[in-house]
């Protein structure tokens, strides 16, 4: 044992050569197969061998501007897939979840149906359409370990696919939370216009606005309306992250974000520059300034 994050290889493979159309995903070692494709290929997706296995599908979609999915498993999935596709109109892309060998059986697959239920709801990414949340089989702890291990591998492949509605980005309080090494200074942001001050640092790679920060309590960015910054801060109120409070939105959790610049639009409702916006507490310097000093101290 080396003591150090193991990595992982994954395969996909489109099977039209189009990055819009049919793929499959495959980790090495995983017995897990993934198969992926839109709505207008579910004709040619259903008559793989992989549709007719025992596992679990999920349905993407939207509706009425929000995202929605269906989870859901199956002894032969493509049956299950067939009767969505008259009943629900509001999904575009299916993902079937089997084991190459097909040797999941129906009390495994409602385990994982029942945990990525859990964990899709936890999350609060999207709406389920699912009516009720199915509870877990019994399954002996041999086999309830063996399918975690299958989600651990699951919940890293789907992210690779785009979907994050397992991924979760909430953080816990740092007040409260284990100690842990942080590589970063703090960061604040402070727009005295609007009376907003946030606070975040740098952890293993992740921008996290503190717990307690404020927030824009609306976008405010004319012409932005529709970008993908506009529609986060919209996620966030949603999932309540962002919590209205007299006039303003404060952090209800802390939170990773992808970049400087997701943060700090976030923060002030509009589009910004995180690289400038966000200043080391105490110097002033700013975020652009302090990357290049540590990119200058490691070469």
């Amino acid at each position: 044992m080396t003591g150090r994050p193991e990595g992982r290889s994954l395969e996909l493979y489109f099977i039209d050569g189009r990055p819009d159309g049919m793929l499959t995903a495959e980790v090495f070692n995983w017995t897990g197969h993934i198969l992926m494709a839109p709505r207008t290929q579910i004709s040619a997706a259903l008559t793989r061998k992989e549709a007719r296995h025992t596992g679990v599908y999920l349905l993407m979609g939207e509706r009425d501007g929000q995202p929605v999915a269906y989870l859901g498993e199956g002894d032969d999935i493509s049956h299950r897939i067939k009767n969505h596709d008259i009943n629900k109109d509001w999904w575009t892309t299916v993902v079937l979840v089997t084991s190459a060998a097909n040797n999941l059986h129906k009390a495994h697959v409602q385990y994982l149906e029942a945990r990525l239920i859990e964990v899709a709801r936890s999350v609060g990414r999207v709406v389920l359409d699912n009516a009720t949340a199915p509870g877990r089989p019994t399954l002996s702890e041999a086999a309830q370990s063996n399918m975690e291990t299958f989600l651990d591998y699951l919940f890293m492949v789907l992210p690779a696919l785009r979907i994050d509605m397992f991924l979760a980005s909430t953080r816990p309080d740092v007040a409260t939370a284990a100690p842990v090494v942080v590589a970063s200074p703090v960061f604040e942001l402070v727009n005295r216009r609007h009376g907003l001050e946030a606070k975040a640092r740098l952890v293993d790679g992740d921008f996290i606005v503190d717990v307690g920060s404020l927030a824009r309590a609306q976008w405010s960015g004319q012409g932005s309306e529709d970008s993908g910054y506009a529609q986060l801060h919209a996620e966030l109120l949603r999932m309540g992250v962002l919590v209205p409070q007299d006039g303003h939105a404060v952090f209800s959790q802390s939170y990773a974000f992808k970049s400087t610049s997701a943060a700090a639009a976030v923060v002030n409702g509009r589009p910004a520059n995180g690289t400038i916006e966000w200043h080391v507490v105490g110097s002033g310097q700013t975020y652009k300034a302090w990357e290049a000093e540590q990119l200058g101290a490691s070469s």
